[in-house]
């Protein structure tokens, strides 16, 4: 059988306020709209739903076992409802360490400016999560991900502080900080064409390694050494004047940072945040 749901509503609400009048206030209809609906529910359930007076309505009780269950119901639908609206709010950023403290982080304040209703929550971890409130944003290879998934591809180049980027081509032995990944199925980062692009594969080096870019970065900034690193990740540094990208050719690679089957997330406020970051990304 087929219940109009206004009807429903309306029935639900004098019944819970004892008034058609009190129902047609809080529904912003009027109260012939909400005798007429409750009047067309009673006749498509052959039943009478109110004992009605000139000053009062009162259940019977074919009214008052609807009301429980018409009670349970919208109360059922407005607690999902307020669930939904909290979760539209709450965006769960999974991403690298490096990537989250070296690119997000910094600059999230300025997301919250523009958007301050939205509340990002950043993990690290490499679980792909299904929900659509998740951005599990990935480093891995270009070549096997979706054009649309990829936020940016990454170049790398050698960086230092300021103070020593003028040094290194008059050194004769170069201690370098790079990353060897956890993940061994991925391509080393270029270091090596890095070297043989910009003429650099005969001078003697030391190559030291951790298993995350950030570590790399935060060694060399406390050695003044250098960093072979991607691009993406210093972008922040080099422009606070903590890093120096030196006068030499960058060299292409063939990792990316992607967001996993990206169509699928697009929700209003994930939108929003996808959009922000691809923007901090081009403009860092």
């Amino acid at each position: 059988m087929q219940i109009s749901l206004p009807a429903l509503k309306a029935f639900d609400t004098a019944a819970r306020l004892g008034s058609f009048k009190a129902a047609a206030v809080e529904l912003s209809i009027s109260p012939t709209a909400i005798s007429h609906h409750i009047s067309n529910l009673e006749q498509r359930l052959c039943v009478t739903l109110f004992e009605r007076t000139a000053r009062k309505i009162k259940l019977t009780e074919a009214g008052r076992e609807l009301s429980v269950a018409t009670g349970e119901g919208f109360n059922t639908i407005e607690t999902a409802i307020e669930k939904i609206a909290v979760k539209d709010k709450h965006i769960t950023v999974s991403t690298t360490s490096s990537f989250a403290a070296l690119v997000i982080i910094p600059s999230l304040q300025t997301f919250y400016n523009k958007y301050p209703d939205i509340q990002i929550n950043i993990t690290s971890g490499e679980n792909i999560n299904t929900d659509s409130y998740h951005l599990p944003i990935r480093f891995g290879e270009t070549v096997k991900q979706a054009s649309d998934d990829i936020l940016c591809t990454e170049w790398f180049n050698m960086f230092c502080s300021v103070s020593s980027a003028r040094q290194y081509r008059q050194a004769d032995h170069l201690t370098i900080y790079t990353t060897e990944w956890k993940n061994s199925e991925l391509p080393k980062v270029p270091l090596q064409a890095w070297l043989l692009l910009n003429g650099l594969q005969d001078k003697p080096i030391t190559v030291k390694t951790f298993d995350q870019e950030l570590f790399g970065i935060q060694q060399a900034l406390n050695e003044n050494a250098l960093v072979f690193c991607s691009t993406t990740l210093v972008k922040g540094y080099v422009k606070a004047g903590f890093l120096a990208e030196l006068y030499t050719q960058a060299v292409d690679s063939p990792f990316c940072y992607y967001i996993a089957d990206k169509s699928k997330r697009c929700n209003r406020h994930n939108i929003h945040f996808i959009e922000w970051l691809s923007s901090l990304i081009k403009g860092c």
